[in-house]
């Protein structure tokens, strides 16, 4: 039987969750993306659970406000956006360095924009 789309991207990103986990010291960066949305959470993996720290996403008022009629909250400008907002909270919670989990989506487009806009936004990974 073949694997859906979806399918094969969960495939991925178990066998990347298996290599990379989130500490209190650099907390691991999650990003999900929809058709017309992105989201980004800081997440510190425990022994039995996580504790997600923060998330932003394109849907918060932030977003929407810095974006205001300029870009939808969907494509790269949003995830520029996303990751800028997600590099300032992350850096007011005394937060630097992280571990950067793509969630199994390739490294191009809205998830590169919104990696490189954390970086200038002032996280190390």
């Amino acid at each position: 039987m073949k694997l859906t789309k979806d399918e094969r991207r969960v495939k991925r990103h178990m066998s990347i969750r298996k290599k990379i986990r989130g500490t209190t010291d650099s907390p691991r960066i999650l990003v999900f993306k929809s058709g017309k949305h992105i989201y980004a959470s800081v997440i510190v993996d425990e022994s039995n659970s996580s504790r997600i720290l923060l998330t932003v996403s394109s849907v918060s008022g932030e977003v929407r406000e810095k974006l205001a009629g300029k870009s939808k909250g969907y494509n790269i400008e949003g995830a520029k956006a996303v990751g800028t907002l997600l590099g300032i909270k992350a850096k007011e919670k005394g937060i630097e360095k992280v571990v950067f989990d793509r969630n199994g989506y390739i490294y191009a487009g809205r998830v590169k924009a919104l990696a490189e806009a954390a970086r200038k936004g002032g996280l190390k990974f």
